[in-house]
């Protein structure tokens, strides 16, 4: 089990910056550290994933809200077989063109990336992955793609443990089927799950805090593979490790590294069906029992009298808004700042609202740091390590707001 302890040290001076631009105050903070056991090695959270691979591929759809169809127990095929199935139709002169022109394979970084974009949009597969961290439950998937006769995109994410919770995806509407929630719908390209939208989409827009490393060949879940590293351009944010298949461009592995290299977080393919035609699934998918897409307000572009002069690179603001914290019924002004692979939450109060002392909690790949001042509060929420957050939160100073 592991174990915590709280511990006060004093603060460095230069930890906090007072907003007046001449002043700095010391003071100290709580930091509560997670004892580290054993660095996470692949070998072992690979483990767990082979453990859960044979359940989820008998996992059926009994929590499915809109299909009342249970799966055929052949609708997932392991590794192995796939790669059977995909020789077979090699040699097979009526090979579609979609599998024949997966067969090139890209001369460089950028050409693989576009090859894995293409293939999350165009391709008709059925993939179940698990998403692995350190002293914590393997979470299971399953994802489906297809595109219809009409071309229609359509796209489904399952969570196969507990009373399970499904995103269904048709064109651009996105509905959300939760325990204990109304069902509810959204505009969005693509699904918001584990693995980053950005990277299968858009993976190009992220070379702006990002490098792109070719490591060479492998082999995940049975299946020939290209290994690319992505790499912070500032060495600011954690690092990844990708394997895409070969054959089709698929993602089969993400590893996200700590700054010395430890795994914190792994998703795993264990198996990965292709086919010229959507999965059956989708013909038993009523569309007029979707919930319609919610009507949102955009929200205006609030003044705020703060802003932060760090941030790491291609990392830029894509919200700001006033809350209200849910457990103290506070007011706060709050920015959310992205680079597509990290998104990190800023939160602003007065120092007379400011509830505790300044704190530091670090778990897993989370941070959260609350830095308080003679004139206000800070707080910075977000998969970064520790010293970004603080570089972050100290950038923080007042600015001129025009009186409207």
């Amino acid at each position: 089990m592991t174990k915590s302890f709280i511990q006060r040290v004093p603060a460095p001076v230069e930890l906090v910056r007072a907003f007046s631009g001449h002043a700095f105050l010391a003071c100290t903070f709580s930091i509560i550290v997670l004892s580290s056991p054993v660095p996470a090695q692949e070998n072992g959270i690979e483990a767990a994933s082979r453990q859960v691979a044979a359940e989820i591929e008998a996992e059926s759809d009994a929590h499915n809200p809109v299909s009342q169809d249970i799966l055929p127990p052949d609708s997932i095929v392991t590794a192995e077989e796939a790669i059977s199935q995909k020789a077979a139709a090699h040699n097979d002169s009526a090979e579609p063109e979609s599998v024949g022109a997966a067969q090139v394979k890209p001369e460089s970084v950028t050409g693989w990336l576009e090859k894995m974009t293409a293939a999350t949009r165009t391709l008709n597969f059925q993939v179940a992955y698990v998403v692995s961290r350190l002293n914590q439950e393997t979470v299971p998937y399953l994802w489906r793609h297809g595109v219809l006769e009409d071309g229609t995109s359509v796209e489904q994410l399952n969570l196969q443990n507990g009373p399970g919770r499904e995103l269904i995806r048709v064109g651009d509407v996105v509905s959300i089927f939760e325990p204990d929630t109304q069902p509810y719908s959204l505009h969005s390209q693509y699904i918001n799950g584990p693995i980053p939208g950005e990277l299968l989409y858009e993976p190009v827009s992220l070379t702006k805090g990002y490098e792109f490393v070719s490591v060479g060949r492998a082999r995940v879940a049975g299946r020939p593979a290209q290994q690319f590293r992505i790499v912070s351009r500032d060495n600011t944010r954690f690092s990844y490790q990708l394997w895409l298949d070969e054959q089709s461009g698929m993602l089969l592995k993400l590893n996200t590294l700590d700054l010395q290299g430890n795994v914190l977080e792994q998703i795993q393919v264990t198996s990965l069906t292709m086919s010229d035609t959507p999965p059956a699934y989708f013909a038993r998918v009523n569309r007029a029992s979707l919930p319609s897409p919610l009507a949102l307000t955009p929200s205006t572009n609030r003044q705020q009298g703060w802003e932060v002069d760090y941030l790491p690179d291609g990392m830029v603001e894509v919200k700001r808004d006033i809350r209200r914290l849910a457990m103290t019924g506070q007011v706060v002004e709050y920015k959310l700042f992205s680079d597509g692979l990290v998104d990190v939450s800023v939160y602003v109060q007065p120092a007379s609202d400011a509830i505790g002392s300044d704190l530091v909690l670090r778990h897993d790949l989370s941070t959260f740091l609350t830095l308080t001042d003679g004139k206000a509060q800070v707080t910075v929420i977000g998969e970064i390590p520790l010293q970004t957050a603080n570089a972050i939160a100290t950038s923080l100073k007042l600015k001129e707001v025009s009186g409207d």
